[in-house]
């Protein structure tokens, strides 16, 4: 029997590593989708059932392109994290146009393109998950983060409208806010005051996504919010 196929968009050393190592250890067959492939190469090495592939999500023909190679190779895909991201951290007076078109192009519109290549087969199959990495700034846009949070604040529009498409249809569609700092070493390096527990492990957000991938239809979660007991909000 075939395993099942998860496709990761977005793939780094934090959430992205996480998740692609949870769905492995889970059973999965794991894509491992990031615009430069040095790390998900070294990271298909570590996982014996993934595949890296070169996916920029700004172009559109190329995740098509991508997912149909990831049809072919791996099989017909269950469950699609999109956990792509991009931030420009300006208010409205410093910001760029170009800055507000490239989170949206990434944020949103890679989003939708990426669900409209898997959604078809997961109809037929009449079922799958889709789950997005999401952020505070969906739900409320601080002064110096006007072409993040606008796009961020349309994406979880989006997610949410896909959701109560596709739920009939058997897909699980979810939205996971992280409001947290979330710990790498960078992070940390940055924050050497900080107590362990005011960041957010990897390793604990996909143990809370995969949760959410095997939720029932009569018990979905749309959003769920994760952060470290610490904070505050």
């Amino acid at each position: 029997m075939s395993k099942p196929v998860c496709v990761i968009v977005g793939i780094g050393p934090g959430n992205g590593a996480a998740f692609a190592r949870k769905f492995h250890n889970e059973g999965y067959a794991v894509a491992l989708l990031s615009r430069k492939t040095d790390y998900s190469k070294q990271l298909e090495q570590e996982l014996e059932s993934s595949q890296s592939y070169a996916c920029d999500v700004s172009d559109v023909a190329q995740i098509q392109s991508v997912f149909d190679q990831i049809s072919q190779e791996l099989g017909p895909v269950d469950t699609l994290l999109y956990n792509a991201g991009a931030g420009h951290f300006r208010n409205i007076e410093n910001a760029t146009m170009e800055d507000f078109e490239i989170d949206w192009q990434v944020n949103v519109r890679g989003c939708a393109a990426a669900a409209q290549a898997v959604i078809p087969k997961m109809i037929e199959a009449g079922k799958g998950n889709i789950v997005v990495s999401g952020a505070t700034a969906s739900l409320k846009g601080g002064a110096n983060f006007a072409p993040f949070a606008s796009s961020k604040a349309g994406q979880r529009n989006l997610v949410q409208s896909m959701a109560r498409h596709l739920g009939p249809k058997g897909i699980h569609v979810a939205y996971v806010i992280i409001d947290a700092v979330i710990a790498l070493p960078r992070t940390r390096e940055a924050m050497p005051d900080k107590p362990d527990e005011f960041f957010i492990r990897p390793d604990d957000i996909a143990n809370s996504v995969y949760f959410l991938t095997q939720q029932t239809p009569t018990g979905w979660t749309f959003e769920l919010d994760l952060r470290p007991a610490i904070e505050k909000w």
